[in-house]
């Protein structure tokens, strides 16, 4: 089994942290019995089987669902491997009166890996993005950020956003414990800045020796800093 996430996904983001959420309208006289009316929507680990389907999730609480009918996605493209993913869904019993998860929609988080600013090849930019939020898994696992960058269309394909995770240094205190200083890498790379189009990353806590993390965003708005302490995962 491959590890979780795949770091390069980050590096090239434009369309790829975009989800592809569905949208639905209920009629007048819908009793809010239809597909999406207990739709729900996780962050997950999706367990890929060897026909490159989702066959499992494990979410963002802890929780382990096996899916109703496996399914498949265009960006899944390696067999018998674990991705991250943001997955709307039904919550079901089956026939043995166990949840399963009915799958509505499906995409891929960016999962960046954390680089030191030592090893880092390039210029550190900080070009500004429209934070929302930022909170640690309920299983410890993930430290998940929720933003906007600006897009625009452009002729140019070399235009493209470019999103790291850069690790400045780590603070060690009188009583032992440590925070990880992190900052997000944001280059607009000449991507026009006309509307704003919702993205999402969740970086590994296992890439931060520290007992606590610190990470600062720069926005349209200012530096925005927030701090999480980290405890031992449950996976």
């Amino acid at each position: 089994m491959m590890m979780p996430c795949r770091p390069s996904v980050i590096s090239r983001l434009l369309t790829l942290a975009v989800l592809f959420v569905c949208s639905c309208t209920q009629d007048t006289y819908d009793k809010g019995e239809g597909q999406y009316s207990n739709m729900r929507g996780d962050f997950a680990e999706a367990t890929v089987g060897a026909d490159k389907t989702i066959v499992s999730l494990f979410t963002d609480d802890g929780e382990t669902l096996p899916l109703s009918k496996p399914f498949s996605a265009q960006w899944i493209t390696r067999p018998d491997t674990v991705y991250r993913c943001m997955l709307y869904y039904n919550k079901v019993r089956d026939d043995r009166n166990q949840y399963v998860a009915e799958a509505i929609s499906v995409g891929e988080i960016p999962c960046p890996q954390v680089i030191p600013l030592a090893e880092l090849e390039m210029p550190m930019k900080t070009d500004p993005v429209n934070f929302e939020s930022a909170w640690l898994s309920k299983t410890g696992r993930y430290l998940n950020l929720s933003f906007s960058v600006m897009v625009g269309a452009v002729d140019d394909k070399d235009a493209i956003h470019s999103l790291r995770v850069v690790q400045d240094s780590i603070v060690t205190y009188a009583d032992g414990t440590s925070t990880s200083l992190l900052r997000l890498y944001h280059d607009q790379g000449g991507v026009p800045e006309y509307y704003s189009a919702q993205s999402y990353a969740s970086i590994l806590t296992t890439q931060i020796p520290a007992d606590s993390v610190r990470i600062t965003v720069n926005t349209y708005k200012g530096l925005v800093a927030k701090t999480f302490k980290l405890h031992q995962s449950l996976r």
